[in-house]
This record gives C-alpha cells, sequence and structure tokens, in this order.
C-alpha cells in the first residue's frame, strides 16, 4: 500500500498553497504532503523538505524528482528550520507542516527497531549518525533514571516495575526482550486493544531522538519564519506533543497586538471515521494551526 499522509485534506484547506510561494514541510515521511504542496502550487510554488532520517530523504527525492528544482531536500533537523532557511536563502515562507513522530515507512522497517511487530536490534534513531541508541538506554540508565523516563515520555503508570524488571534482565539486545520484560509486569496485550509495550518503546523513541527539545525549538523559531499571512500546520500523536503546541501556539496568540498571530484551531482537528478505517496510523492524530496576519 502507498504512503498515505496524515489529515491531508485539511493540511491543505489550512496551508492554501497558490503557486509563486515557499513552503516547508518540516517532516518529509514518505513525502505525500509535500508532494501535494507541490502540486497545489504549480507551475512555481516551492517547497523545502527537511528530515532527520536520511533514508527518508533518499526516497522522497525519488518520489518528487519529476518536480526538479521546484523542491529542496535537506538532511537536519527542524529543530533549525532558521538555519536550514538561510541555507537555501529564502528569509520567510508562506506555510510550514510539521507532521511529528513516526512515519509508516520508518514504523515498517524492520532493521530501524521502531516496532515490535518483528524481532530487531533495539536502535529507534532517526539519524543513524547519532551515537545513542534504545539499546544504550535500556542497558546504561540506572533503574530511577529509566523509570522517570519511561513515566514522562510515555506517561506509563507502571514504569518503576517496568524498570525494575528491564533492570533485572539486563543485557537487552533486540525489541522482543524488551516487549517481554514489559509483558511480565503488564501480561500480554489482551482483545484488539493497544499492546502494552507501546508506551515504554515511545517513551524510548523520544528519548533516543530529543523529540520533546526539538519540539520546542522548532515552536519557538518557526512564528520568525512565516511571512505575513503564513500558517504553522502541526500534526501530533500523543498528549505530551500536542500540550507542547497548544501551549506555544497560546504563548504567540497573547502577543497578538504586537505580533499578530491568532490560532486558526481552538480545538484540535481529528482525523474522521473513514480515515482512521483507511489508515491506522492517523487514529490518534491531533492538527493545530497558527496564523501570523501581518
Amino acid at each position: 500500500m502507498p504512503h498515505q499522509p496524515v489529515l491531508l485534506k485539511e493540511v491543505m484547506q489550512f496551508l492554501g498553497p497558490s503557486s509563486g510561494e515557499v513552503y516547508v514541510d518540516a517532516t518529509a515521511g514518505g513525502g505525500g504532503h509535500a508532494e501535494a504542496i507541490l502540486l497545489q502550487s504549480s507551475p512555481d510554488g516551492r517547497v523545502l523538505v527537511l528530515d532527520r532520517d536520511q533514508s527518508a530523504i533518499e526516497k522522497v527525492a525519488q518520489r518528487l524528482a519529476r518536480f526538479c528544482e521546484r523542491v529542496v531536500l535537506r538532511h537536519g533537523s527542524f529543530a533549525e528550520i532558521d538555519r536550514h532557511l538561510e541555507a537555501v536563502g529564502w528569509k520567510q515562507v508562506n506555510g510550514v507542516i510539521a507532521d511529528l513522530g513516526l512515519s509508516s515507512l520508518q514504523l515498517d522497517d524492520p532493521s530501524r527497531g521502531f516496532s515490535f511487530a518483528v524481532e530487531s536490534p533495539l536502535d529507534m534513531r532517526f539519524d543513524r549518525s547519532c551515537e545513542t541508541t534504545a539499546a544504550d538506554l535500556v542497558n546504561r540508565l540506572q533503574e530511577k533514571e529509566l523509570a522517570d523516563l519511561i513515566f514522562q515520555y510515555g506517561d506509563e503508570r507502571r514504569s518503576r516495575a517496568i524498570a525494575r524488571r528491564i533492570v533485572s534482565r539486563r543485557p537487552l539486545a533486540t525489541t522482543a526482550d524488551l516487549r517481554r520484560a514489559i509483558h511480565s509486569v503488564t501480561g500480554p496485550r489482551r482483545g484488539r486493544g493497544i499492546d502494552p509495550a507501546t508506551r515504554t518503546f515511545q517513551a524510548l523513541r523520544i528519548a533516543v531522538n530529543g523529540e520533546t527539545d526539538a519540539l520546542v525549538q522548532l515552536l519557538t523559531r518557526a512564528g520568525a519564519c512565516l511571512g505575513p499571512g503564513g500558517r504553522l500546520v502541526v500534526i501530533s500523536y500523543h498528549s505530551l506533543e500536542d500540550r507542547e503546541v497548544k501551549l506555544a501556539f497560546r504563548d504567540y496568540a497573547k502577543t497578538a497586538l504586537e505580533s499578530k498571530f491568532r490560532i486558526l484551531t481552538p480545538k484540535p482537528i481529528r482525523p474522521t471515521r473513514e480515515e482512521i478505517r483507511d489508515n491506522r496510523r492517523a487514529r490518534s492524530a491531533k492538527l493545530r494551526a497558527l496564523e501570523r496576519s501581518s
């Protein structure tokens, strides 16, 4: 099945791409959002595509090859969005889309260690040039540090018991090792519910990649990157991300008399039942949008 970008219709409604304008897709993923922006902004709209995952950039380059000079791809973090814009000579843009978290392509790659569906090394790095892996955290952190990490980033109520069990079973080398350790505390998945290992895996992925810090940097810097009428659209997938986005947007709106920012989504936009049926990754998505009016 081809990659399905989440909340694509809603993203396009908020961004409203037009010819002659410039945009940033801060999370390349499978390239679906960038492709839609390029199509709608034809014949001369341009898109800067960023991703920390070099393999994602390479795959998106193939998908967007037909757009030639209208697309610029850069390997790097959206935390440095201002630096990337300076590097390509763009002062401000008409819109930014950031689809946070894990892409379907990463989740489906058994060598990356993001999923416990198949046994694979405990890696979880978006950028494979970074040194720290999930295995490093699992096998080296003190029990309290590990418990705090699982609770903070995974909102896992049994974090202390899970951390204690992980430490008792060290060393853990694979996703299956980690999942078994978690299940020995929580029990296995029952019925069609979420696997009890999900929250711990999420917490480790966020910690390995410094996702919270990177998001805060993006939200802090993106406002200055928007031109008049420019819009920032963010799709999040768990409460920690959504909280950061909501608070950042509120901070922008508080200075409305000076900077003219306004929140376009008083409540987050959620996917329809039909989209969730067709794309399970969309089930927890929340979209928020901010506009710089002048």
